[in-house]
């Protein structure tokens, strides 16, 4: 068996989208939605999607405050299998659940 075929690394671009959302209490919730293209409306929609998955349906998040912040080469190890599974990743930052 070769390397590569060894190694299951996706060596293609994700694109990293900065997120702010309020939730129901006003609490803000920042996390980067990173994607395998760079889609605006595709990021949004995962953000919401992953709000609702977390019980935070009613959070408010809005395509302004859903912007493109840069591309990694390729993607970031921790996140492969996410993307695999769901097509997006989440990066948590602040006010999100551990």
């Amino acid at each position: 068996m070769s390397t590569a075929d060894s190694q299951p690394r996706t060596q293609q671009p994700m694109h990293v989208f900065d997120v702010y959302a309020r939730s129901e209490q006003g609490r803000i919730l920042h996390f980067d939605v990173i994607l395998p293209v760079n889609d605006p409306e595709r990021a949004l929609a995962s953000a919401r999607t992953w709000l609702q998955s977390i019980g935070h349906e009613n959070a408010s998040v809005q395509a302004e405050n859903c912007a493109f912040c840069h591309t990694e080469a390729e993607t970031p190890p921790q996140f492969e299998e996410e993307i695999r599974e769901r097509g997006y990743a989440i990066y948590k930052m602040e006010g999100c659940p551990r």
